[in-house]
């Protein structure tokens, strides 16, 4: 801590040195009222509607503003402060224009360039190539983005294998996703909570095709328009949307062929037309994945002499399909006024196959007995999402209002049945039994939520808003055990559980440019109302609890320029964050993997609440260098207690926790056709709780994370990738996790402007193998070892058809706002 105390100071004291020469470079008068306009013309001299219009600052080639030129042909870009620019015009079926450099300063704030003139460009479209790619990682004041298309690895992959390769971000064997070391992240589809945890979340995320993906929006800090909810942060998944008018579509076919083989397919259109806009993505896929888990105890007597050993063998297998739908509508009432309808839907089938074996030894490792349990499940998940949207602009300063309203729901049904076989040393039959369970559970969401923005003067800028959301779980959990062909309720596994939540919140954020600074503070308020309802039955009576709470969040970002070409730039951010446990985690029901292993829920879980400060340092908007600290109260994780040689996971509240971690995030040219991205993290973790399973927990380390990216252009249409991740030892709360290792390769050929395949390895030494200890554990040791199919090879084709510009001349459209504006699905 004293370290990054110090590290602060000296950067707070480099940019008081800079303070004077920040002013210097704001414009006399009134920054920020620079403005660039013009007229695109077609070959004939008639107005060019629909051509995309792009703005770029010189000094760095970064693109600032995007636009659509209206349908007299003209395009304005404004409150732009001095400096040098260029536009850059392009259309399909035309050639590429670009400007002169362009000047704006105190003396020359308003250009209106000459009319420009598009040139045809060759019929044969296949000499027409696409100059220029989207950089991985992009670092923006309160967030980095990822763009998905930048890698070749994430063609035909999923949700979840896009987030694993992303900086700083990481996936235990469980599913469970980390930022820079901090669980508790929430995942966020198009800026909207998914309201799933756990094996749902897990599952979701590898039935969501990254073909249907644009961006990965990472947060640790998120602005206070978001919810709060999210100690770790927010990953926001941003999927592909059309701006094109017209008739277009793609389709994504993957193979994925490892020990065993699977699929990953999709296929969206896109359709408009005058003031509609109707659009659908479609995904199907086949799972065929297998986890290979060992488990490892050693009992203990009282003087720390052996007792007995206990060894597993879990081989579990899972086969299903999911299909994923999502279809909508875009009604443009004006140029300033958008309605749209999304309707979203999922199913997801899910049985699975566990043989288990356990050997019990005694002190001597002689076999005392085995037990061996044939566990089946059929799981049916399904979902339906209703969002109805409004998007309203006052004007084309940025002043807007938008309002949303939501209904989800989630249906699972999930039927289990265990068999138990216990035989002696000499393998004959001590007992058997079956033990069935009948799981259903269905949770209904409502929300409803208004934001609004208004831009003041001297680049001043107001976030506004309101939401109210209402969610009901109701689980019911019936277990029945059979011996000897008797079957009798389980009255000890059963349970009903019914769960109620209202948050309502409010929030406002400024933020503001001025010359080198660049400001932006929010304040988030939120009440949580809820309450709980464990339904009784002849052996265990009702019980039931309410909670209500509120708090403020407040968020700070400030980022400074040390120069005046911005090469250096400093940013420094704060925020607070809660983190509700999941209705899962909060679902009492005991959940048995064989009748040595069960999973409960704890319904007495308490929010944590998460302090996180960063420092940074950007250079020249390629690496960036992270400085970051996070404090946690009553952390929630995964827990482990031993009882009576049987083993119970629950989540539980740990009383704190620490996070201090160093990051560096490269993406650099080494060549005009090699680029490496780089991402490094140094990261130490500090758990302590003082009323633990056995006593105290105290339990601290650091370890270290990288991933590597080399892309070669070897020509036009071919390109290839070689990368690879490392992490060292963790030693996180309960449990110290073994070092992990992997490489990749892929290669893509574009067979034309609109056909691409890719080929890509994954794993390709097959030593992604997760292994680890449990600690803290009474008078118990305890170890694993997960293997999983992670090599493999996956072949992808991605083909987009249609009509884009051809016809738009025949149509009476609306401004080019309001295709800018187009309402998020």
């Amino acid at each position: 801590m004293k370290l990054f105390i110090a590290a602060m100071l000296v950067a707070w004291a480099n940019i008081a040195s800079n303070i004077a020469s920040a002013q210097s470079s704001v414009m006399p008068g009134n920054p920020g009222k620079g403005q660039i306009s013009g007229k695109v013309l077609n070959e004939t001299k008639q107005a060019f509607d629909l051509a995309t219009v792009a703005l770029f600052r010189v000094q760095d080639s970064t693109l600032l503003k995007s636009s659509f030129t209206e349908q007299d042909g003209k395009f304005s870009f404004e409150q732009l402060k001095e400096g040098d620019y260029r536009i850059k015009i392009s259309a399909m079926g035309y050639q590429n224009y670009q400007s002169a450099v362009l000047h704006i300063n105190a003396l020359n704030q308003g250009l209106v360039l000459p009319d420009i003139s598009m040139v045809s460009a060759t019929k044969n479209l296949k000499e027409v190539a696409i100059v220029g790619q989207k950089a991985f990682v992009e670092r923006k004041i309160d967030r980095t983005v990822v763009n998905v298309d930048a890698l070749i690895a994430n063609a035909g992959t999923t949700a979840m294998d896009v987030l694993e390769k992303s900086p700083g971000v990481s996936v235990d064997q469980n599913g469970v996703i980390s930022l820079k070391g901090k669980q508790g992240v929430t995942i966020f589809i198009d800026d909207k909570p998914t309201y799933l945890s756990g094996a749902d979340l897990d599952n979701y995320l590898r039935s969501l095709p990254s073909a249907s993906l644009d961006q990965i929006e990472i947060m640790t800090n998120p602005p206070a328009r978001y919810d709060a909810a999210g100690k770790g942060g927010v990953i926001n998944i941003k999927t592909k949307k059309s701006n094109t008018r017209g008739f277009n579509g793609g389709l994504n076919l993957a193979y994925t062929q490892g020990e065993l083989a699977r699929t990953n397919n999709s296929f969206n259109l896109n359709y408009r037309h005058n003031k509609l806009n109707f659009f659908s993505v479609l995904s199907y896929n086949y799972q065929n994945n297998f986890t290979d888990l060992d488990l490892f105890r050693k009992y203990l007597n009282e003087d720390g002499s052996t007792k007995s050993y206990f060894e597993q063998n879990s081989y579990i297998t899972r086969k299903g399909t999911g299909l994923n739908g999502k279809v909508g509508m875009d009604y443009y009432q004006s140029d300033k006024t958008t309605w749209g309808l999304v309707l979203t839907g999922m199913r997801r089938t899910s049985p699975e196959t566990n043989n288990n074996v356990s050997n019990l030894l005694n002190a001597q490792r002689g076999l005392d007995s085995v037990v061996k349990a044939l566990t089946k499940e059929n799981e049916i998940f399904k979902n339906l999402g209703v969002n109805v949207n409004y998007r309203h602009q006052f004007d084309k300063k940025g002043q807007q209002l938008t309002a949303d309203a939501d209904y989800l729901v989630y249906n699972s049904k999930n039927d289990q049945v265990i068999n138990n076989s216990s035989y002696l040393p000499d393998q004959s039959l001590k007992s058997e039994d079956i033990l069935s369970g009948k799981l259903p559970s269905n949770i209904k969401i409502y929300t409803l939520k208004a934001d609004y923005s208004k831009p003041f003067e001297n680049n001043w800028k107001m976030e506004a808003g309101i939401k109210t959301s209402y969610t009901k779980t109701d689980n019911v959990g019936e277990y029945s055990y059979t011996i000897n062909q008797v079957t009798k309720p389980d009255y000890e596994k059963s349970n009903h559980f019914i769960y109620k939540e209202k948050i309502n919140a409010g929030y406002l954020n400024m933020n503001k440019e001025a010359g080198k600074w660049s400001f932006q503070l929010g304040l988030r308020l939120e009440h949580t109302s809820s309450d709980g309802h464990q339904m009784g039955n002849p052996v265990k009576p009702d019980s039931a609890f309410k909670r209500n709470y509120t708090n403020l969040f407040p968020t700070a970002y400030l980022s400074y320029k040390l120069d005046t070409a911005g090469n250096n730039q400093i940013g420094l951010n704060y925020g607070r964050r809660v983190d509700r446990p999941y209705f899962q985690q909060l679902n009492p029901f005991v959940s048995p993997l064989d009748k040595f292993t069960y999973y409960l829920g704890n319904p007495f879980l308490n929010p944590s609440f998460t302090h996180s400060i960063e420092l940074s340092h950007t250079f020249k908007n390629k690496v960036t260098t992270t400085l970051s600290y996070s404090d946690t109260k009553d952390e929630v994780n995964e827990t482990i207690e031993i009882k009576n040689g049987l083993y119970y996971s629950r989540p539980g509240n740990i009383g704190s926790k620490i996070v201090k971690s160093l990051s560096v995030n490269a993406g650099l040219d080494l060549s005009s056709w090699l680029s490496w991205q780089f991402y490094g993290e140094l990261t130490n973790l500090n758990s302590k709780s003082t009323d633990f399973y056995n006593g105290v927990l105290n339990s601290k380390g650091t370890f270290f994370f990288t991933t590597n990216t080399f892309q070669f252009k070897l020509n036009q249409s071919w390109t290839a990738e070689l990368g690879g991740m490392y992490r060292t030892k963790i030693n996180d709360a309960q449990f110290t996790i073994g070092k992990l290792y992997a490489f990749n390769a892929g290669i893509q050929k574009k067979l034309s402007p609109s056909t691409t395949v890719k080929l890509n390895a994954s794993d390709i030494f097959y030593t992604r193998i997760i292994n680890g200890q449990i600690n803290n554990l009474a008078l118990t040791t305890a170890g694993w070892k997960n293997r999983s199919d992670s090599r493999t090879v996956l072949l992808s084709l991605s083909y987009r058809f249609g009509k884009t510009f051809s016809d738009l001349r025949k149509h009476n459209q609306t401004g080019a706002e309001a295709e800018k504006n187009r309402v998020n699905n």
